[in-house]
């Protein structure tokens, strides 16, 4: 996620010793950067367009890399954060390569998500952690525990249906806090979350109440954060059925004495 900071050996080594490297990174300076690891850096940027289907996009980047693949050359797609979290353009370019009978494998990264945890002090193993992408979120009905922590990506785009959006406007916002008071208090506080990806900046961290969140500045990139909101419930049921299955293992342990043996023996 970090220009420079986040990047493992083993991600350096594919970079530094493939034929050709296309990139898809978040900043121009993070381009640069590459290109100081290898002469052949080929961004993936371009593709992109205004009204333009990110589907098509998509496509067009998988196609460019197999090109090169079926050409006999050693390729490697750099890509921001994990490769595989929020990255289509990854997961199809390796299958398809593995499709067509090329050795391809991905690297794990550190994710928006990795750096989440470390800026906001969460562990998900505490109260649990739901993640849906934001409009996947609203366009199906899902079961929502507020007892636990709730992730929503890609929040600056929530509602497009279009796939050629880079931005959706207060409406479609008002529609998604709408669905999300049904679990949570208007008044709950939640967090707008951006990781730092240069080492000058700073992570986004802002506060807002729930009801305000459709006049929030969010960008594609931005990540909402719900705390819990309620307590956990203890299933009464569940913990007697634990209880007499610990009671029957220790029933069915044999017990050994041990005796302290004769002199001699």
């Amino acid at each position: 996620m970090m220009l420079g900071a986040h990047i493992g050996p083993r991600a350096r080594s594919h970079i530094e010793q493939s034929d050709v490297v296309f990139a898809a990174v978040s900043d121009p300076l993070v381009e640069l950067w590459l290109k100081q690891m290898h002469q052949e850096v080929h961004s993936l940027q371009p593709y992109y367009a205004v009204g333009k289907s990110r589907r098509q996009t998509y496509r067009e980047m998988v196609d460019a890399m197999l090109v090169e693949v079926r050409a006999g050359k050693q390729v490697c797609g750099a890509f921001y954060g994990h490769p595989g979290v929020f990255a289509q353009v990854a997961h199809d370019a390796i299958a398809q390569a593995r499709r067509e009978g090329f050795l391809a494998h991905m690297e794990p990264g550190v994710s928006a998500e990795d750096c989440l945890y470390a800026d906001l002090g969460i562990d998900p193993g505490r109260y649990g952690c739901q993640h849906y992408e934001a409009s996947q979120f609203m366009f199906y009905r899902r079961r929502i525990d507020p007892a636990a922590y709730l992730v929503l990506w890609q929040i600056g785009i929530a509602g497009d249906r279009s796939c050629t959006r880079f931005a959706t406007g207060p409406a479609l916002r008002r529609l998604l806090v709408e669905r999300l008071i049904e679990d949570y208090p208007a008044y709950h506080e939640v967090i707008v979350y951006e990781a730092a990806t240069l080492p000058i900046s700073e992570p986004r961290m802002e506060r807002v109440k729930l009801r305000d969140l459709p006049d929030a500045q969010l960008h594609m990139h931005s990540t909402l954060v719900l705390p819990p909101a309620a307590m956990l419930q203890p299933d009464p049921d569940m913990l007697a059925r634990i209880e007499a299955v610990e009671r029957a293992d220790m029933a069915a342990t044999p017990i050994i004495a041990s005796l302290p043996l004769e002199e001699g023996v």
